[in-house]
Formats: C-alpha cells, structure tokens, sequence
C-alpha cells in the first residue's frame, strides 16, 4: 500500500464517520463547550470578585478625609494631615513625623464616618 492509497483510504473514511456522526459541528461543539463554560467560571469566581474589590478600594481612597486614621500597605498607622490627587501626607503615630505616601500605598481606612455604609 502506497502513501496516496492511505490518505485516500483516510479520506473515506473520515467523511463516512463524518456523515454517520452528524458532521464536524456536533464535534465542535462538545470540544468548545467545556473551553467556554471554563471561562464563564473564571469569570464568576476570579474575574468579577476582583473587580468589585478594586471598585470599593477606588472609592475608600476617594472618601478619604484630613484627620482620618489610615493604615498603609508598608504596615504603618497614621493621620491623614492633607490631600493631594495622587499621594496623602499622614502623621505617624509613634513620633509624629510627617510622611508622604502615594494614594494606591493606603490600604485601610480606620475611621468610621456616619455616611458610610457599615460591614
């Protein structure tokens, strides 16, 4: 048996099981299924989590008010002293020294304001 008679012989018979299993789409479909309902699931349980936590971060930082305690993402407590658009002045606690740090570096608010909705 020569190469063209397999391929030929191949040939018949993938378009005789072609024809007996309802074409290549029944297969497509099983082998796309899985791939989609895959990434459906890593959308509800990795995706959209992580977009509603930076959503309520980015408003935390945008609530924040001079005279709010803070904590910062390098472990530090302070005092918020003024407000610039991208970085904060705090007020340590231990020495009252004075540092500047980014707005993304705060990680908590500590002070509960009357207008914000409780956990």
């Amino acid at each position: 048996m020569n190469f063209t008679q397999f391929v030929l012989d191949a040939a018949a018979t993938g378009q005789a099981g072609a024809a007996t299993n309802g074409g290549g789409l029944g297969s497509l479909l099983a082998t796309a299924l899985p791939l989609v309902l895959m990434i459906g699931a890593m959308y509800l349980f990795i995706i959209r989590p992580q977009k509603k936590k930076e959503k309520e971060e980015k408003k935390m930082r945008e609530n924040l008010q001079i005279g709010d305690e803070i904590l910062t993402i390098g472990g530090i407590y302070g005092r918020v002293i003024s407000l610039k658009e991208d970085s904060i002045v705090i007020e340590s606690k231990s020495d009252h020294s004075k540092l500047t740090i980014a707005r993304w570096a705060m990680q908590q608010n500590l002070t509960v304001h009357d207008d914000a909705p409780s956990k």
